[in-house]
C-alpha cells in the first residue's frame, strides 16, 4: 500500500473516531433499535456485508487516487444542518440519517471523487444502517386488510372490512402491526438492492428485481394473513394464531425469498469473475477528471470537519437548555353545561404523551347524556423522548387493543381519527397541537413550528388537546365532541386557558 494511501486511510479512521465519538448517542440508539427490534434484526448484517463489499473492489480502489475535496464539507454541513433539525423536531430518524450520510462525507472530503466513484454502491448500501419502517406500519396494515380481502372473495369465504379488522365466519380478526409485513418488506428492499448490484450488469435487470423485491413481499404478506384466516375457518382461531407464528414466521418467507431468487437466478448477468468496478475507466471519467481540481489540503479537510460538527452541536446544546415556564400545576376547568363525571365502561382508552410535564385526563357528560373524555398534556419544550407529534404518541398508542380505523368528519384545524376495539367498540378521537400561535393537528406543522423556535432560540410551551367520545352510549359521538367545542369556545383560547397562559 502506497503512503498516499496509508495516510488516506488514517485520516478517515480519524474522522470516523471523530464522528463515533461526538455522535456517539445516535449510534448507540441505531446500535440498540438493530439489537432490540425485531423489525431491524436484519442490519446486524449490514456492516459486515458493507466490509464485504468493501473487499471485492479492494484491488480495484486501490489503483485510484485518494484526494482531500472540500466540496465534501458542502454535502457533510448540509447532513449536519439535517441532523440538527432532527434534533429540534425530537425526530431519531433525521438524526440518525444525518449521523449516517456524515459519515459518507467525511469519507468524500478524506478520499476524493475517485474513490467515492469506486466505492459508490458500498457508500449508497450505508443507508441501510438507517433503521427506517415503523412509519410504515398503518398503512401497510390497510394494505394488507385490503389484499386479505381480495383472497377471500376469490376463495368464496363471505366477509366484512372494517378498517384494519375483518369479520367471517370463523371469528373477529384483526390485521395487527406485528402482522403489517414491515419486517419482510424492509428486509426485502435491502436484500434487493444488494442483489441487484452484485449480480446484474443491466439496470433494466436491476430494476425489475427490485420492483419484485418491493410487490412480492406485500402480496405474500397478504396471503398469510388469507391463510391463517382460512385455517382458522377449519381448525379454530388458536390453532391458526399457533400455526401462523411457527410456520410463517419461520418457514414461509423464507421460501417466499428463495423463490425470488430462483426466479432471478437464470436472469443473472454478471460473469463470476468479473471485477466489481473498472478503475482505469473511473480516472478517465470527464465528471471525475473535473471533481478533481477542487482538492485542499488534509489538515485543512480535518479541521473543517471538527469545526461543522462542533458548531451543529453547540447549536442543538443551546436550544436544548431552553424551557419555558409552567403552571405548578394544571386545573380542572369548568365548562358551562357539562359535569366531571367518572369515567365510562368499555375499552380502556389511555392517550400517550411522553415526557409530557404536565398532564390532564377529565370526562365530561351533560344533561343530554353525551359524554366526551379530554386529555391534555403541557410541555415545557420538545426534543428527545418529549416529542407531543412523535411516533406512537398521542389518541392511538403502540401495543394496545386499539387500532386505527380511518380518518374521521373534520373538526377545525383538528386532526380527527376514528379509532377501533375489539367488541366492536369504536371512538372518536380530535387532536390539537398548540406551540406560540400555532393551533393545528398535523404533525408536520408541529414539527416545523418547533423547527424554527429552536433554530432562532426562542422558548415556547407546546400542548396537545384530545377530545373524544365512544359509540357505546346511546349519544352520537360526533354530535356530543361539537356540543361540547361549542361550549368550551375557541380551542385555541381554551388551550391557552388550561395551561394557564391566558
Amino acid at each position: 500500500m502506497s503512503p498516499l494511501w496509508r495516510g488516506a486511510l488514517a485520516r478517515l479512521a480519524l474522522s470516523w473516531a471523530m464522528l463515533g465519538l461526538l455522535f456517539f448517542g445516535d449510534w448507540r440508539d441505531m446500535v440498540g433499535q438493530w439489537w432490540g427490534s425485531s423489525t431491524y434484526n436484519h442490519i446486524l448484517l449490514v456492516p459486515p456485508i458493507l466490509a464485504w463489499l468493501v473487499a471485492q473492489r479492494r484491488e480495484e480502489v486501490l489503483r485510484l487516487s485518494p484526494q482531500t475535496w472540500w466540496p465534501g464539507l458542502v454535502v457533510f454541513a448540509g447532513a449536519g444542518f439535517f441532523w440538527l433539525l432532527g434534533d429540534f423536531a425530537g425526530l431519531s430518524l433525521a438524526r440518525q440519517l444525518g449521523v449516517v450520510v456524515m459519515a459518507q462525507a467525511s469519507l468524500a472530503v478524506v478520499m476524493g471523487p475517485e474513490v467515492v466513484a469506486g466505492l459508490l454502491f458500498p457508500l449508497f448500501y450505508m443507508l441501510f444502517l438507517v433503521p427506517v419502517g415503523d412509519e410504515m406500519i398503518p398503512f401497510l396494515q390497510t394494505l394488507t386488510a385490503k389484499i386479505t380481502m381480495i383472497f377471500l372473495g376469490m376463495a368464496h369465504i363471505p366477509a366484512a372490512i372494517d378498517g384494519v379488522f375483518i369479520t367471517t365466519p370463523a371469528g373477529y380478526f384483526e390485521v395487527a402491526e406485528a402482522c403489517s409485513g414491515v419486517k419482510f418488506l424492509i428486509a426485502m428492499i435491502a436484500y434487493g438492492a444488494l442483489v441487484a448490484n452484485v449480480c446484474f450488469l443491466r439496470w433494466q435487470r436491476r430494476a425489475a428485481f427490485m420492483a419484485v423485491s418491493l410487490v412480492v413481499p406485500v402480496l405474500a404478506n397478504g396471503a398469510r394473513a388469507f391463510g391463517t384466516i382460512w385455517i382458522a375457518g377449519w381448525y379454530g382461531i388458536a390453532f391458526a394464531s399457533g400455526f401462523d407464528h411457527v410456520f410463517y414466521g419461520w418457514v414461509f418467507f423464507a421460501v417466499v425469498m428463495g423463490l425470488c431468487m430462483a426466479v432471478g437466478w437464470r436472469f443473472f448477468d454478471r460473469p463470476i469473475h468479473a471485477p466489481m468496478i473498472n478503475p482505469e475507466a473511473i480516472a478517465r471519467c470527464p465528471l471525475v477528471c473535473r471533481l478533481k481540481a477542487f482538492s485542499t489540503g488534509p489538515m485543512v479537510g480535518l479541521g473543517l470537519l471538527v469545526t461543522i460538527a462542533g458548531l451543529f452541536l453547540g447549536w442543538g446544546a443551546m436550544a436544548e437548555a431552553l424551557a419555558a415556564p409552567l403552571p405548578e400545576r394544571l386545573g380542572a376547568p369548568t365548562v358551562p353545561g357539562w359535569q366531571r363525571v367518572a369515567p365510562a365502561g368499555g375499552s380502556v382508552w389511555l392517550p400517550l404523551h411522553g415526557g409530557a410535564d404536565r398532564r390532564l385526563r377529565l370526562t365530561y357528560r351533560n344533561a343530554a347524556g353525551q359524554a366526551v373524555d379530554v386529555s391534555f398534556a403541557l410541555y415545557d419544550r420538545q426534543g428527545e423522548g418529549r416529542e407531543a407529534g412523535g411516533f406512537g404518541q398521542g389518541a392511538l398508542p403502540p401495543n394496545t387493543r386499539w387500532a386505527w380505523e380511518r380518518a374521521g368528519p373534520a373538526f377545525g384545524t383538528g386532526k380527527s381519527d376514528i379509532v377501533q376495539a375489539p367488541g366492536p367498540e369504536h371512538r372518536w378521537c380530535v387532536t390539537w397541537y398548540r406551540s406560540g400561535e400555532l393551533l393545528n393537528g398535523s404533525n408536520l406543522a408541529l414539527r416545523l413550528h418547533v423547527m424554527a423556535d429552536h433554530l432562532l432560540l426562542r422558548r415556547r410551551a407546546t400542548s396537545t388537546l384530545i377530545v373524544s367520545a365512544s359509540d357505546r352510549g346511546a349519544a352520537d359521538p360526533v354530535v356530543a365532541i361539537r356540543a361540547f367545542l361549542a361550549a368550551t369556545g375557541p380551542v385555541d383560547a381554551w388551550m391557552d386557558h388550561l395551561s394557564g397562559q391566558r
